[in-house]
């Protein structure tokens, strides 16, 4: 088992809180400085960057002079707000110390599930880094309201690997990366280097959050290298505190764990797009004949296998589809509105023009536009 690191040429790289902040949680410019020093290299070594930072909360907290970090909504955006052009700022003069150009890019997980806007940000982050800027990504923390509470950039970086077509993403924590057991808690807990799959036994490995400032644990670690991973791309998590870090993941040091993609089920586009980045607007439930013809024989989806729809939703956009149990069994793109569905479902698709006094697809959802969850092959 080994990195094959030779195929490697764009890199995101994600950085927490933690790797930014002193022990008061605000941030520190040293940090930013080494940081920086590393990626300047890479840069040299011909790898072409983004970069994923936290830290907007703990630049306000810092500017505001907070010693510790509020606990309500509100106050969280309002420092989110402070902290976002203070914290582009430091970046700004420390990539100037290095000849490199910087831009900032905000994002909602919102902009994930428009596959237009999607495609606008894959081509503006494009557009920048032929330019030969890096694009500095952040969540819009000023105005997320679920995601803020969770503080997950890990995911954020994961769904962006897509966008721009990064072969790895690098996670810079305060932790080497994934042990057998809790390190703090067991002296035999062993350092993992490397991980062929995500499977059970990885992600029950993964325990809570050990940072006083970041709100990723090892957990969103975990589902950030299922999501690359499926993408056929490679993901490392290493320590931010330790000398040269992100430099030593590509020499015999080996650092971090690297979870490989190589693997992997390697989704189409469409297909990770629908199972990771989309929102579902609804759900159709279907019937036991339904759920064998999608998992087993990869057919779409009939009205007739249909017995209920839940949530409103319009043609064209991304639904879940689930047994009568509720259980999630794919997802797919409707060619039919929820209240159209409703009059038709139960009913043959011959029927359909009957019904609706138009028919523009036999189809409720096509199995080309249909991913199965749960480990089943997907085109």
């Amino acid at each position: 088992m080994s990195r094959n690191i030779e195929d490697i040429k764009r890199i995101m790289i994600k950085v927490g809180s933690s790797s930014l902040c002193n022990l008061h949680g605000q941030i520190d410019k040293e940090k930013v400085l080494y940081l920086v020093l590393q990626i300047s290299k890479l840069i040299k070594n011909g790898y072409s960057i983004v970069l994923v930072s936290s830290g907007s909360i703990a630049a306000g907290m810092g500017m505001m002079k907070l010693e510790k970090k509020p606990s309500t909504i509100p106050e969280k955006q309002a420092l989110a707000a402070i902290g976002q052009a203070q914290l582009m700022q430091i970046y700004e003069e420390t990539f100037q110390l290095f000849h490199i150009k910087c831009a900032q890019v905000l994002l909602n997980h919102d902009d994930f599930s428009d596959r237009k806007r999607m495609m606008n940000l894959s081509n503006t982050m494009n557009a920048l880094m032929n330019y030969g800027v890096i694009p500095i990504v952040n969540e819009n923390d000023a105005l997320a309201v679920d995601e803020i509470k969770v503080g997950d950039n890990d995911t954020l970086a994961a769904l962006l690997v897509p966008v721009v077509n990064s072969d790895l993403l690098i996670l810079v924590s305060d932790i080497d990366g994934l042990y057998t057991k809790n390190p703090k808690e067991y002296e035999d807990a062993q350092l993992l280097k490397y991980v062929e799959t995500v499977d059970d036994k990885i992600i029950q490995m993964a325990g809570g959050s050990s940072s006083q400032f970041g709100t990723g644990g090892m957990m969103t670690k975990i589902n950030a290298a299922k999501i690359v991973n499926d993408y056929g791309k490679n993901m490392v998590i290493v320590n931010g505190e330790k000398e040269d870090s992100l430099l030593h993941i590509f020499d015999e040091y080996e650092e971090g764990t690297w979870f490989n993609g190589s693997h992997g089920k390697s989704l189409k586009a469409k297909a990770h797009w629908m199972t990771y980045r989309s929102t579902s607007k609804g759900k159709i439930v279907v019937d036991v004949g339904a759920c064998k013809a999608l998992c087993e024989h990869r057919r779409s989806l009939l009205a007739s296998g249909i017995v209920n729809v839940e949530g409103h939703f319009i043609m064209g956009q991304v639904v879940d589809v689930v047994d009568i149990d509720q259980k999630a069994i794919a997802k797919g793109i409707s060619n039919y509105s929820s209240d159209e569905i409703k009059l038709i479902m139960g009913h043959n698709s011959s029927d359909i023009e009957e019904i609706l006094h138009y028919k523009d697809y036999d189809e409720v959802i096509h199995a080309n536009n249909m991913v199965i969850l749960g480990g089943k092959k997907n085109g």
